[in-house]
């Protein structure tokens, strides 16, 4: 059974091996010639117009939760899809709950108006 886990480990070690080596080599490579436009707090070229303290539209957080909604729907669907045979009632009971949950964060979308663009 765990021999079955041998090739994810390894590629998890070599993943990990060849992402912290790329950052040391960076690290140790690199130039160190700080000056005042490097240290500087704003490095897209031009002083800053407007506050770093703005609120965000409510919309964004909006299409976020919405994505969020989608993307668990799909993620958890398919492999309960396959399973399903092996789930019986119970399965399906508890798929039933969980795009119940979803639906009512989709109802609250709409409700916001998350779904109407300007």
């Amino acid at each position: 059974m765990l021999d079955n886990y041998l090739p994810i480990l390894i590629f998890m070690i070599i993943g990990l091996l060849v992402g912290g080596g790329a950052m040391v080599a960076g690290f140790v490579l690199g130039e160190r010639r700080p000056d005042s436009q490097k240290n500087s707090p704003y490095e897209c070229g031009f002083e800053a117009f407007e506050s770093a303290r703005l609120k965000f539209d409510v919309r964004y957080y909006l299409v976020a939760i919405l994505f969020i909604i989608f993307d668990l729907e799909i993620a958890f669907l398919f492999p309960w899809a396959v399973a399903l045979d092996g789930l019986g009632m119970v399965g399906f009971l508890a798929m039933v709950i969980f795009l119940a949950i979803l639906v009512v964060g989709f109802v609250y979308e709409w409700k916001k108006g998350a779904l109407e663009w300007e």
